[in-house]
């Protein structure tokens, strides 16, 4: 019995491990709370998972995604986004973006891999309310794409740096307001286009190029039981990220791309993943 639940408790001793260090070291109870909070999110939406309840994981991304829209962007003027990552950067502060990079976007996926996309990313929390949950159209190689957003980014920081705009902070929390609603636009439509609501997590997102590397080293992986498996490609083709989850090396297609979903998992016939 314990075994089954071991993914809850090792969650909430790494989210709890986290929030106590850093309400420590920051003196700030704040990070308690933060980290705390969701930790027992991801956890809860463990639990539901393993006693199979059907809407395990959108109930978690709703629980993080919207306590990070609301309560840190709006509330807290916080700059969430990649934008706010490079601004406390370069003022040279370990706080907000900076700590959440840390965790859920730069060193955490050496553990969970890109989780963070498929149970906390407040972008795709929307996009997958879409009805395009499977792809109905073969991947594009456009995600090249990716790399224009990512160093857009870090220019428009860096240039209000060098030009020493004033009232950074402010430009920040609009940022994050107009940066949101082009995400969203943005994502919406191309769901539609592509036919897959998360085409512009492949094509567009500029977290991935932080994602990806440290995907590739993730501890928490899906794996096929080859001697269950009967290579009937259910799973190929209701992954929303196009894994081939059949094939256990690092290098298998787009292995760095798994979300950690479980869709594979859920609907694989002979319970092979």
């Amino acid at each position: 019995m314990l075994k089954k639940y071991w993914p809850i408790i090792m969650m909430s001793v790494i989210f709890e491990t986290v929030a106590v260090v850093l309400w420590l070291t920051k003196d700030n109870i704040f990070y308690l709370f933060n980290f705390s909070y969701i930790g027992i999110s991801i956890s809860f939406g463990v639990f539901l998972f393993i006693r199979k309840y059907k809407h395990a994981r959108r109930i978690v991304q709703l629980l993080v995604g919207l306590y990070m829209l609301f309560y840190l962007g709006l509330i807290r003027n916080e700059n969430m986004q990649i934008e706010g990552f490079w601004y406390y950067l370069f003022t040279g502060v370990f706080e907000a973006a900076t700590i959440h990079y840390a965790v859920a976007k730069i060193f955490g996926p050496l553990l969970f891999g890109r989780g963070w996309c498929g149970y906390a990313c407040w972008t795709a929390m929307v996009l997958d309310f879409l009805p395009y949950k499977v792809p109905k159209q073969p991947r594009r190689k456009i995600g090249w794409i990716r790399y224009i957003t990512f160093v857009s980014s870090l220019i428009f920081v860096a240039a209000m740096f060098l030009a020493k705009v004033g009232n950074l902070g402010r430009i920040m929390f609009w940022a994050f307001i107009v940066g949101n609603l082009a995400y969203y636009g943005i994502g919406i439509a191309l769901a539609f286009y592509f036919k897959d609501n998360r085409a512009f997590c492949k094509y567009i997102c500029p977290i991935t190029i932080f994602l990806k590397p440290m995907s590739y080293f993730s501890l928490l992986r899906i794996r096929c039981d080859k001697d269950r498996c009967i290579d009937c490609g259910k799973c190929k083709r209701i992954c929303p990220m196009n894994v081939d989850v059949t094939d256990n090396s690092r290098k298998r297609a787009n292995g760095t791309e798994c979300i950690l979903c479980m869709e594979c998992v859920k609907n694989c016939p002979k319970d092979a993943l």
